[in-house]
């Protein structure tokens, strides 16, 4: 066999395309008989030509993992002892690598079985030798091996590491320190142990001059190596050293800003950066490196790209991601930055500056919300400026970033509409169809949270956007339906003059069929299902049928993004159809069905390019390669598929909500959906799971209660959707999805009561306590070594705010039975109380403890002197929601802590008194400080100077605007003019107003109007015909609503 292989190997490399093919059948043939391994062995040491050696390395490395195992142990010998000599006596670099590839696939199963013991000393005695290629094929080994046997380094670790260093410091040759450099990158990708990672820290500054180094020598795909190794370094929970972090960033800044390298280089350079801003973004801010990060960063987003680059790789583009993963993590040292770099910028005479300028201010809007908001005047200063820029591209990032306030700074943009909606109805008529398009995208993202201030734009908006529709590029009326969609649902029944013309044109968009248009289809689709949701369905329900097929026959087109914009139009046809919506059911849930069963449409693409292809030989195959484990490179998900779920799914449980029992005949098939949904690897999808099972539970109850065994099928439901609930507060790492479920419980406690969610109580409040003590696995991702202490943990508000809704939930189905759930969950609760908090997470704590006094009762004294500070506190927080939450928590204490409040009224009292007077700028301050001084009267009237508070207490009446707390305000009023109280009787003239306004308010129910109509018939009774001129001064609207209380005489 071996004299006929040598001649089908040389045949192999021959440039004639038939002679090869021949030799390749051959070479597949024999490759069969394990005799085909001592046989390529053979060649492998002694060919004449370095190219058929390195031929049968490679076929050699093909073939032996079918063979190894059927082969005698003296051939085992040879062929270790062999591939030895090679890598030590070979001269061709090649062939020396292609036999080291063969080292680590014999390895993979000789070292495990004991086989090769003497394979690793040769290594680390080759790694030391004074021959440059034994080093650098050493560690090009080390490296190989990592992959098939890095358990068996375990026990030589900090010998490898020593090794390592001691070759990456190499003085002599540049081909040991790039091998060592590859080396370090194998050994951190296979190590998981934070430890043996932590070693790796002092390898920085070495790694740090090998990539300098390679980089002045032109080596780029070397240097990047470095990135690679950092990568792994940041995305381990073991910390950084500050001065590494300084180092890295240092290098990676550098890289960065070096235009003549290649985009791939920066690009992972900058990425590294926007890795530390995600991972170790404490450590940014104690290194002080924000600042030279922007620096480098901003000016980025000035550079133009090259028009052959790709787009993924622009430095622009990486810096915008950088510039806003930086915001999102550390908005305070951020945005000054930026909104600096901004200011100066929107003045550079160069277009680019100005462009980057605005693109800036759009990027950070999300993560330095709350600080824009404080700064909107300037910002929008700014923007609204480079709107009118003469340069397309200024204009157009303008439009861009008042999308993004549009969509960030809300309510507070809301205010601005008067000087920001002109503006962008100027540049609707911009020359530029790019700057038209993303100001459609502004004004939908704008018209979206409006109410209506729209109105008085509203017939110049719609002149426009209809005009657009008619006469646009697609792209352009795909923006413009959306910014009507935006118009429709601020304007509602305002809405309805343009409602015609508006669904008129949809029916053109709605069968559409070619490919082209079918993203145009789908936004007609979701608009006519928002024009319906504005007009009501007494206007929409005769011509509804017509569209509800059209989007029907959409499904057929195979289009994902239309499917998914059709089960939204189906989603609130549902809402304003209610029962009206029933006789759709049969075609439109198979179709969500349909979609929430599809495909992910999951694509790995499989790496196996390491082997050596030379004049095509890599063609060479055999069955048994797939012994051989390639690495997976990259897993792609195709996202239209993910939207279109969890549109489907959303659509599921609108459906049962809005068609209760009539929806039975799909409830199993829904519930073992939304079961898998809601462990999917998605967030979006399980989401809308989370939020669909609770609209299914509420069906189930009504499909069930007409059932003989329904109380046993419904308890079956409700424990599917509470397990799935308590799982997911748990175990889920998306903080909305964990918030939705919490929110979610808490609706199902207040609809079913304590007694059907007794059986799970105990976890339920094991799963609030792990989230109060932020140790659910939501909670985790974020928190790392490199937090500086725990009131530096960064925590979702949102998601805190639901949990903190759970124990007003518990306190209000079980009452003082509470109290000793309560108290494991109170020292956790305070955490968020500490001054140290940010005023979001304070107010959450005191409007939970307001809520769970309301509710528990008497035990919530035994907390007062706790509590009582940090209400007090709280009565003077800049914050208005801070100061309205404090008065309602000081009042629910005073009514519930008993005696032990007693000695704090004064201070109470004290603390309120400035929420009456006309520094208060707030209404709902003001009504919720008048509730806690009528609850303080209620229970120790006594304890109160009625002479002194009166008069200010009814100066802030009628209240304004929280008419939650109208009965206890006026209950208060009314008991003192009840019992005659000398105090209250001295204030006829304000009261006999008062009562009036109250009785007149569409806004008071009728349980509060009966209680101030029978104070004011006690007062005629005490006082008679002295009344009468009281009443003749007032409006006869006033006048009459008081004389339906006057007794019949």
């Amino acid at each position: 066999m071996a004299q006929s292989l040598e001649l089908l190997l040389i045949q192999f490399l021959m440039p004639d395309n038939d002679a090869r093919r021949q030799a390749e059948d051959q070479i597949k043939r024999l490759a069969k008989d394990p005799q085909v391994v001592p046989a390529l062995v053979q060649h492998l040491r002694t060919a004449k030509t370095p190219n058929v050696r390195q031929l049968a390395a490679v076929l050699l490395r093909k073939k032996i993992t079918g063979h190894w195992a059927k082969l005698a142990p003296q051939v085992k010998q040879l062929v270790k002892q062999s591939l030895i000599e090679s890598i030590t006596m070979e001269h061709s670099p090649p062939v020396r690598r292609a036999s080291a590839n063969v080292v680590s696939i014999v390895a993979k199963y000789a070292v495990p079985a004991g086989e090769w013991p003497d394979l690793l000393p040769f290594l680390f005695q080759c790694s030391q030798s004074p021959q440059e290629d034994h080093r650098e094929v050493a560690l090009i080994l080390f490296s190989s091996l990592t992959e098939t046997i890095g358990s068996t380094f375990r026990p030589h670790f900090a010998d490898l590491q020593a090794l390592l260093l001691k070759c990456l410091q190499d003085e002599t040759s540049n081909r040991v320190r790039v091998a060592a450099l590859k080396a370090v990158g194998s050994f951190l990708e296979f190590t998981n142990d934070g430890a043996e990672v932590v070693k790796f820290r002092e390898f920085i500054p070495s790694i740090l001059n090998v990539s300098r180094q390679c980089l002045s020598a032109g080596e780029e795909d070397v240097a990047i190596i470095a990135f690679e190794i950092f990568d792994e370094l940041i995305e381990s929970p073991a910390p950084l050293l500050g001065d590494s972090v300084k180092s890295i960033v240092q290098f990676s800044l550098e890289v960065s800003s070096n235009q003549n390298l290649e985009s791939n280089t920066r690009h992972q350079a900058i990425q590294i950066i926007s890795w530390l801003a995600k991972y170790k973004a404490n450590s940014l801010k104690k290194q002080k490196l924000v600042t030279s990060i922007l620096q480098v960063m901003c000016p980025l987003l000035a550079e133009s790209s090259n028009e052959d680059e790709d787009d993924d790789l622009a430095p622009d583009r990486a810096a915008a991601e950088v510039i806003d993963t930086m915001a999102m993590n550390l908005p305070k040292h951020v945005f000054p930055l930026v909104f600096e770099f901004a200011s100066v910028s929107s003045q550079n005479g160069n277009p680019k500056f100005r462009e980057a300028s605005v693109t800036a201010l759009g990027i950070v809007s999300e993560g330095c919300a709350e600080l824009m908001k404080d700064k909107l005047e300037p910002v929008l200063q700014i923007v609204l400026g480079a709107l009118r820029d003469p340069e397309q591209m200024v204009r157009g990032a303008a439009s861009f970033a008042l999308g993004q306030f549009a969509e960030h700074l809300q309510p507070e943009i809301i205010s601005h509409y008067a000087s920001v909606l002109p503006c962008i109805l100027a540049a609707l008529e911009d020359v530029s169809d790019e700057v038209k398009e993303k100001s459609y995208y502004a004004l939908a993202a704008f018209c979206e949270d409006m109410g209506m201030e729209i109105l008085p734009f509203l017939d110049p908006l719609m002149g426009k956007l209809l005009a657009a529709l008619q006469n646009s590029s697609r792209n352009l009326q795909e923006t413009c339906m959306s910014a009507i969609g935006s118009v429709a649902a601020a304007a509602e029944q305002a809405f309805i003059p343009y409602a015609e013309r508006v669904l008129e044109m949809m029916k053109v968009f709605m069968v559409l069929t070619n490919d082209e248009d079918l993203r145009a289809r789908a936004r007609a689709t979701e608009l006519v299902g928002i024009v319906a949701m504005s007009v009501g369905r007494a206007r929409i329900e005769q011509i509804l049928p017509a569209f509800v097929e059209a989007a029907i026959s959409g499904f057929g087109l195979e289009f994902s993004e239309l499917r998914e914009y059709t089960h939204g139009f189906f989603s609130n046809v549902a809402e304003i159809m209610a029962d009206g919506f029933v006789k759709y059911l049969p075609h439109v849930v198979p179709l969500a069905f349909s979609s929430c069963n599809l495909d992910d449409g999951s694509a790995v693409d499989i790496d196996e390019s390491d082997d050596e292809n030379i004049n095509g030989f890599g063609e060479v195959s055999s069955d048994d390669e797939a012994h051989d484990e390639p690495r997976v490179r990259n897993i792609s998900i195709r996202t239209g598929v993910l939207d279109e779920k969890a549109a489907a799914t959303q659509a599921l449980g609108l459906f049962a909500q809005h068609t209760k029992s009539s929806f039975a005949p799909y409830l199993e098939e829904s519930l073992k959906i939304l079961e898998r949904h809601s462990g999917y690897f998605h967030e979006d999808v399980r989401l809308q799971a989370i939020i669909a099972l609770k609209h299914i539970l509420t069906a189930a109850h009504a499909i069930f209660q007409c059932q003989n065994d329904g109380s046993v099928k419904a308890k079956e439901v409700l424990d599917m959707v509470m397990n799935i609930y308590i799982k997911t507060m748990t175990e889920d790492d998306d903080k909305e999805v964990v918030a939705n479920a919490c929110m979610s419980i808490a609706d199902i406690i207040k609809d079913y009561g304590y007694m059907a969610l007794e059986p799970y109580m105990s976890r339920l409040v094991d799963a609030t306590l792990t989230l109060l003590r932020e140790e659910s696995a939501c909670q985790q991702l974020e928190n790392g070594s490199d937090i500086d202490d725990e009131d530096d943990t960064e925590h979702d508000e949102i998601l805190m705010d639901a949990v903190s809704d759970l124990l007003p939930a518990f306190a209000k189905s079980m009452g003082y039975h509470f109290a000793p759930i309560f108290a494991k969950l109170f020292e956790p609760l305070m955490k968020f109380a500490k001054a140290s908090r940010p005023p979001p997470d304070r107010t959450m704590v005191v409007a939970c403890l307001a809520e769970v006094a309301q509710d528990m009762g008497a035990p919530i004294a035994s907390y007062i002197d706790g509590l009582m500070p940090l209400v007090l506190k709280e009565l003077a927080s800049p914050s208005a929601t801070n100061r309205r939450n404090a008065a309602f928590c000081a009042g629910e204490l005073a009514k519930n802590g008993g005696e032990t409040t007693l000695k704090y009224y004064n201070d109470i009292l004290r603390g309120l008194y400035p929420l009456f007077g006309e520094s208060e700028p707030d209404d709902a301050v003001r009504d919720n400080a008048a509730g806690a001084v009528a609850r303080m009267i209620m229970v120790h009237p006594q304890s109160i100077p009625l002479n002194q508070v009166l008069p200010v207490f009814l100066r802030v009446l009628p209240l304004k605007e929280d008419h939650e707390e109208s009965m206890a305000v006026y209950n208060c009023v009314s008991m003192l003019v009840l019992s005659s109280n000398p105090q209250i009787l001295s204030h006829v003239p304000e009261l006999v107003n008062i009562f009036a306004q109250v009785l007149v308010s569409p806004a008071e129910t009728p349980e509060v109007k009966a209680q101030v109509g029978g104070a004011f018939s006690h007062l005629l009774s005490v006082y008679g015909q002295e009344m009468q001129p009281l009443l003749s001064n007032l409006p006869p609207a006033h006048a009459n609503a008081l004389a339906a209380f006057v007794p019949n005489s």
